[in-house]
């Protein structure tokens, strides 16, 4: 797709409202290797932004330039309005699900899912009572007991979401979260996902290189290819530019 970003992302500035906002991001690799070559976005308060593209689009580096897990050359990332360049991954005001989950084996459901919370200041209880909301939000009463290593691959992924979600953030970078799982129980936690997201108030920046998915879990939609934003635009719109 050669057209021109679909929105005018020249005129964006960062707000506080806003959750994500992107301006000339350029990523390049200690090899030299140009990923992302200055991509403008914005992801808005309860906003769902899916980046959609195949394996090797730059798709991955972007969200990973975000989460801080690589370095920007150039341009600037806000996150809630507040510039986080040199900001640590862990300090950004991001919730971050992956492909594997990557839950704390030696931690119970619970446990896991508390793990966000043990820095707020939260006393036991109201940790407790936290973790018990958040079972309930992804489905998962009663499992706050049960060892990691029981669970399904679908199971595992919304405690992966619940402990992401628990800290309330606003904001959650979300990267082939459900490519690991056969195809009838993504197209069931892709509905599931929206619904607790959107129950949540909480934004996403949503890589995956599948269509459907993109489609089912997304409000707009960013087309990657080569490193940039070849289009963005609401389901409706990217979904009848892609069909052409």
């Amino acid at each position: 797709m050669g057209e021109k970003v679909s929105e005018k992302m020249n005129s964006m500035e960062s707000d506080g409202a806003t959750a994500l906002w992107m301006r000339d991001v350029v990523v390049t690799y200690p090899d030299g290797y140009e990923a992302i070559h200055g991509v403008d976005l914005e992801v808005a308060a309860g906003d769902i932004v899916a980046l959609l593209g195949p394996s090797g689009s730059g798709k991955s580096s972007l969200l990973r330039a975000v989460a801080g897990l690589e370095a920007v050359t150039r341009g600037e990332v806000h996150i809630w309005g507040r510039n986080v360049a040199g900001v640590p991954v862990h300090k950004r005001g991001c919730g971050m699900v992956f492909q594997d989950g990557q839950l704390f084996p030696h931690r119970s459901v619970a446990g896991n899912i508390a793990y966000g919370l043990e820095r707020t200041g939260r006393t036991k209880q109201q940790i407790a009572a936290e973790v018990n909301r958040w079972l309930d939000v992804v489905g998962l009463e009663g499992f706050g007991d049960r060892a990691i290593t029981t669970l399904s691959g679908g199971q595992a992924q919304r405690v992966a979401l619940a402990r992401s979600l628990a800290p309330e953030t606003g904001l959650l970078l979300l990267d082939e979260p459900l490519s690991a799982l056969d195809r009838d129980l993504r197209e069931e936690l892709a509905v599931e996902l929206r619904a607790i997201m959107t129950r949540a108030n909480t934004a996403g920046l949503y890589v995956t290189h599948d269509h459907d998915e993109a489609f089912t879990v997304a409000d707009r939609i960013a087309v990657v290819a080569d490193g940039r934003v070849k289009a963005i635009g609401p389901v409706p719109v990217i979904r009848e530019k892609l069909a052409k």
